[in-house]
């Protein structure tokens, strides 16, 4: 049987039928299509919007999505964006609305699912927030957040990642049809945001939201930070003064070269060791090397020394090695 629309529920009957090709990837599910391209998803926002009536509400009354699709607005990295968006709703007002749902647990107030700056401009500029109102499931309003998203706003990668792997750990569904729906993505770049939203808080905190680090380079990091001693490393780096100073881009970027120069330059190896042992009679020449873990003996002489000595050595390497054992336990005892 074909999976319900999930936007049955938002759209009168007219746009239900009209609009049945571009919700075909929520109908058939993940497996068989996508959303065919940005501009689509964008479409398909607009016409959460389309016809509805628009009121006006006072920010104060709006709680932020219960799914987090942005880093902190109020940083740095959003900053020029942000100013984008305060100049044009101060100079033209506010052209585009919201969208909210009735908030599913405190009566009078609403749920934001999307238009994040909107609203903070609105806030900053002391004014009320144009919005539309809809009643809306929880899977509804992760695939119409993800959609705007994808469709206007400059979310970048590692934003989008994050986004994908809270959908992912609500289990709307057991093949991840809601997190593609909601992002326009296949599974193979559904699997790398999920393992890159996987490292620690603290780092993606401390790189930020790093808007021009596509995915590629983003895998690039997580398999770097797969070695424990890398991710040690990398914590440790971004929580530093200088990095954290630094814009979002090149804290990654710092971190990458940071990790890569560590790469090459730790642990250097150190030389051999050599020595060599005569007998009084000369008849043979014991040459030593140490190397880390491995140790070789090389026995040289003219005649059949060599290898007698050799084989000798050779029968009486458990008793050698006892003998061995015994003093370094007694050594160890302080005897």
């Amino acid at each position: 049987m074909a999976r319900k629309n999930p936007f049955a529920n938002l759209l009168g009957h007219e746009e239900q039928v009209s609009d049945n090709r571009a919700l075909d990837y929520a109908t058939k599910g993940a497996t068989r299509s996508l959303l065919s391209s940005i501009d689509e998803m964008a479409a398909q926002a607009d016409k959460l919007l389309e016809g509805e009536t628009i009121v006006e509400l006072d920010p104060a009354v709006i709680d932020d999505s219960f799914a987090k699709d942005r880093f902190a607005l109020d940083e740095d990295d959003y900053a020029e964006e942000f100013q984008r968006v305060l100049d044009a709703v101060r100079e033209r007002g506010q052209d585009s609305p919201v969208l909210v749902r009735p908030h599913p647990k405190h009566a009078g107030r609403y749920m934001l699912v999307f238009g994040h700056l909107r609203r903070r401009a609105a806030v900053e500029l002391g004014r009320k927030v144009r919005a539309v109102i809809k009643e809306m499931t929880d899977r509804d309003h992760v695939i119409a957040q993800g959609q705007e998203n994808n469709g206007r706003a400059n979310t970048s990668f590692i934003e989008k990642a994050v986004f994908a792997a809270e959908i992912a750990n609500r289990h709307f569904d057991d093949d991840n049809s809601t997190v593609l729906a909601a992002l326009g993505a296949d599974k193979s770049t559904l699997s790398k945001m999920l393992a890159v939203a996987g490292l620690p808080a603290a780092l993606l905190k401390g790189i930020g939201r790093a808007k021009r680090i596509g995915r590629d380079r983003w895998y690039d990091l997580k398999l770097l930070l797969d070695k424990p001693s890398n991710l040690d490393e990398a914590l440790s780096f971004v929580a530093t003064s200088e990095v954290g100073a630094l814009p979002s881009d090149q804290r990654f970027d710092a971190l990458i070269a940071h990790l890569k120069t560590k790469k090459v330059t730790a642990r250097p190896q150190a030389s051999p060791t050599r020595a060599s042992w005569a007998p009084t009679d000369g008849r043979l020449v014991a040459e030593v090397t140490a190397d880390g873990k491995k140790f070789t003996l090389a026995l040289k002489a003219r005649g059949p020394d060599a290898r007698a000595f050799g084989d000798y050595l050779t029968e009486h390497l458990d008793r050698f090695y006892e003998e061995f054992r015994q003093r370094a336990d007694q050594q160890s005892n302080g005897e």
